[in-house]
């Protein structure tokens, strides 16, 4: 697709053009790594847009109040940990689907952001804050990348090494089987939707950072940005199987896609009629796989 694009144009495959799609992607695929948890798990995550918008703004209004970057970062990590902490005891205690418990969050995580701000964004960010966002390490790589890295590689070492990351895996695959092999499959239902929401807080924090300001009308279509980049990634919808970094992959095509797009002047509707083919294709190819898989 790169190649592709630098066909039409000799702009789009330079190192700083790349390093801009890295730029792009970085808050999709952030909150992109809670949804392949929750995927996985054979479960949706709706709530992330809206988590996202409440997030930036309690995060910007503790920093109005005079508190200092690093008390804001952990409000906004904070908050969005709360809200998948919420979440994971509807799915996994109460026993709510996942798309009506995440769909009941995403209207509450909404309302409170519109709430709180009277739906005024709010401005007064901590001195220095703007370095998450918008700050580059040694004038070349841009902070928001190397966090974006760091985030997946941290996934990676979860979801292969540790007993979560297997758990995980295996309450998609099939779980009356997880049950009956003694696994609590509730408490590890939580704690995968509180990893979604601590990702979706982190995703907000650079958010915030790149706008300069919490936005409560913010992350308006996030949630389906995030599934998008885990389904082109690979990992299928019924649970169970999928790569960390296949989603990062995920969220750089589409990142790519909307780039590539803008430099050749198309038409911006016309960029989500090509995402929205991307998804249907790679649904179809997972569909087919596991067709043939199954013959």
């Amino acid at each position: 697709m790169w190649l592709l694009f630098s066909r039409f144009t000799p702009y789009f495959l330079t190192a700083q053009n790349l390093l801009s799609i890295t730029v792009e992607a970085a808050v999709t695929a952030i909150a992109a790594v809670g949804q392949t948890f929750v995927i996985l798990s054979a479960g949706i995550d709706l709530s992330t847009g809206s988590v996202l918008a409440l997030v930036t703004v309690t995060s910007a209004i503790v920093m109005g109040a005079g508190q200092s970057m690093g008390v804001g970062i952990l409000t906004g990590l904070a908050v969005g940990g709360v809200c998948g902490l919420f979440n994971g005891i509807a799915v996994g205690k109460l026993r709510i689907p996942p798309f009506i418990a995440t769909l009941g969050m995403m209207g509450i995580a909404r309302g409170l952001a519109l709430i709180v701000t009277g739906g005024v964004p709010r401005f007064q960010l901590a001195p220095g804050f703007e370095i998450l966002g918008q700050g580059f390490f040694q004038n070349v790589i841009p902070v928001s990348t190397v966090i974006m890295v760091a985030v997946y590689l941290g996934a990676s070492l979860v979801l292969h090494r540790t007993r979560f990351g297997r758990y995980t895996y295996a309450i998609g695959s099939n779980i009356e089987a997880t049950k009956l092999s003694g696994i609590d499959v509730s408490r590890y239902l939580v704690y995968i939707y509180t990893v979604a929401g601590l990702s979706v807080g982190m995703a907000g924090l650079i958010a915030e950072s790149r706008l300069g300001s919490g936005q409560p009308a913010g992350g308006q279509g996030l949630e389906l940005e995030t599934i998008a980049a885990v389904v082109i990634g690979g990992t299928s919808l019924f649970g169970g199987e999928g790569n960390i970094f296949a989603t990062l992959i995920g969220a750089l095509i589409i990142a790519s896609l909307r780039n590539g797009l803008n430099v050749i002047g198309v038409y911006a509707f016309w960029q989500n009629v090509v995402i929205g083919v991307a998804v249907l294709l790679a649904v179809y190819a997972d569909q087919w796989r596991r067709s043939r898989r199954a013959t």
